[in-house]
């Protein structure tokens, strides 16, 4: 399968599956004893967005705190 193809049929998956996959993923290219706490805390982000907790914003304010 390309990466194109794993991308699409990845993007298809519910929310909480992306969401392991995900953890999996940073997991499989950083050991879990170094995974720092920066990694740890985009990880509490990513959940708390997915889970409604806080808003994310919109690609216009995400571009506009870039500057």
């Amino acid at each position: 399968m390309l990466p194109a193809d794993i991308t699409r049929t990845v993007l298809e998956l519910p929310v909480e599956e992306r969401l392991e996959l995900a953890r999996r993923l940073v997991e499989s290219v950083v050991s879990p004893a170094v995974l720092n706490e920066a990694v740890a805390e985009g990880i509490r982000r990513i959940e708390d967005i997915a889970a409604g907790r806080t808003a994310g914003l919109t690609e216009e304010q995400f571009r506009a705190a870039l500057k």
